[in-house]
């Protein structure tokens, strides 16, 4: 006996055809527009009532680019600094391809990439 519930395994009729879907959103340009994907994929997969787990803030990349003002090389030693930042969020479902489709068909920013990683639930 155990004080926690049984797990319950994939052999009920809605396992069937569920996978684990996972969708990766990217930007480098506005975090307010990838938080409103995100809020705007979430809240379609909870009107599905599917198992969502995210967004899971991924740490920011931050590429430095230094290089010299002048371009030929002769005077003061001056130099521009330059950074981009690459912002992730990461979420999890469990659900159908065909209902990702309908979770995944909303208007997306034009600045933020969308990966979506469909695997067999095991």
């Amino acid at each position: 006996m155990s004080a926690y519930p049984a797990k319950k395994t994939g052999d009920g009729p809605d396992a069937a055809g569920v996978h684990r879907i996972r969708i990766t959103l990217t930007t480098s340009k506005s975090v307010a527009n990838l938080e409103k994907v995100c809020a705007d994929l979430i809240k379609g997969a909870k009107e599905k009532e599917l198992r969502v787990r995210g967004p899971v803030r991924m740490p920011t990349k931050v590429l430095h680019l230094t290089v010299r003002k002048s371009p030929c090389g002769e005077g003061t030693n001056t130099w521009d600094r330059w950074e981009m930042r690459v912002y992730k969020r990461v979420i999890d479902l469990h659900s159908p391809p065909e209902t990702v489709k309908q979770i995944t068909s909303i208007a997306i920013e034009p600045d933020v990439d969308v990966e979506v990683i469909i695997a067999d639930s095991k």
